[in-house]
């Protein structure tokens, strides 16, 4: 049989993985297609924010709609919702309706001075939009929502508040959102309690979902060292990311955490029916080892702390190292 020198036999391998990466990728866009351009726009009245890329929704901010600021829908690459709908749409077929407080994409904490941001219990505080959110499209291309926010307990006094910014942006043929959060000690120190039930939170859609009890589920969920499944909980790492086939297609979302935020990288409260939540505070919850408060941390008064995260939406396979990729250069923006 013919065999080809090892040079040449060399040429030949790299010459097929190039050919298997191109028959990967998604296609190119012609050159003469104009360049999908994102737009933002504000309904005061129905105090919304919506972010469109190529007229498409991307997001919606719903402010002083529910008991804190969430983003829904949440949409990828294909116009492919990423986000599960119940209970804002409480019609959508085979959505789990468990957590009612699981609203697609929100930022809190289960214990901020000894109140419950996280449930939406009776005696549960409230996240509440203060003047007008301000949106604009920034001179790099993304829209950016700014909105100032009260916490405030069930009987009315402010705990803290915060400057929220969402920015919205194309990352070549993915989609990715920069939510950053500055927490100020406005009226008093601020101790955010060592509890599992927080922070930066994302419900997916039920066929992201790892655990097979719903029918629709075909997720799989995996972080940067290579944990899978029911082994994310608790665990530490930079990103953690899920994904499944949508809709003829595969469809992931990953929850990225920034170098520059307390204890990175941080702990996951990662379920398998499709809650995604970086936490960096409940220490003892997700480890016994740690003794109880571990995770508290104490923002004294008139100070102020900032965090940082992305959700990084993509369509089709891809490996763990392009996960990685997309984390290094969102980090390092």
């Amino acid at each position: 049989m013919f065999r080809l020198p090892p040079a040449l036999a060399s040429l030949a391998s790299l010459a097929s993985l190039a050919l298997l990466v191109c028959c990967l990728m998604p296609p190119p866009v012609a050159a003469d297609s104009p360049p999908v351009a994102l737009a933002v726009t504000h309904d005061e009245a129905a105090r919304t924010v919506t972010v469109t890329a190529g007229g498409d929704v991307f997001t919606v901010l719903r402010y002083n709609a529910f008991s804190r600021p969430v983003l829904w829908p949440l949409r990828g690459p294909g116009d492919v919702p990423m986000t599960r709908d119940w209970p804002m749409k409480p019609d959508t077929p085979g959505e789990d309706q468990d957590h009612p407080h699981h609203k697609s994409v929100w930022f809190t904490h289960g214990d901020v001075n000894g109140v419950d941001f996280w449930s939406e219990s009776d005696k549960a505080g409230r996240v509440v939009t203060i003047g007008v959110p301000r949106a604009a499209i920034d001179a790099d291309g993304r829209a950016r929502i700014e909105l100032e926010n009260e916490w405030r307990a069930r009987d009315g006094r402010v705990v803290c508040t915060d400057t929220t910014v969402i920015r919205c942006g194309l990352a070549g043929h993915a989609r990715l959102i920069d939510w950053t959060i500055t927490v100020a000690a406005s009226h008093g120190p601020v101790t955010f309690g060592d509890t599992k039930e927080g922070t930066m939170a994302v419900r997916t859609r039920p066929e992201l979902n790892v655990d097979r009890k719903n029918p629709l589920a075909a997720g799989s969920a995996r972080n940067r060292e290579g944990l899978t499944g029911k082994a994310l909980w608790g665990a530490k790492s930079a990103w953690v990311d899920y994904s499944a086939p949508v809709a003829g297609t595969v469809a992931g979302l990953a929850l990225f955490d920034h170098p520059s935020n307390l204890r990175h990288p941080t702990t996951w409260h990662a379920r398998d029916y499709g809650l995604i939540a970086a936490n960096p505070f409940g220490l003892h919850d997700f480890s016994k080892d740690q003794p109880k408060g571990a995770g508290t941390h104490v923002i004294p008064d008139g100070r102020t702390a900032t965090w940082r995260y992305g959700i990084y939406l993509y369509r089709g396979a891809a490996e763990a190292t392009a996960i990685d990729a997309a984390w290094a250069a969102w980090a390092g923006r």
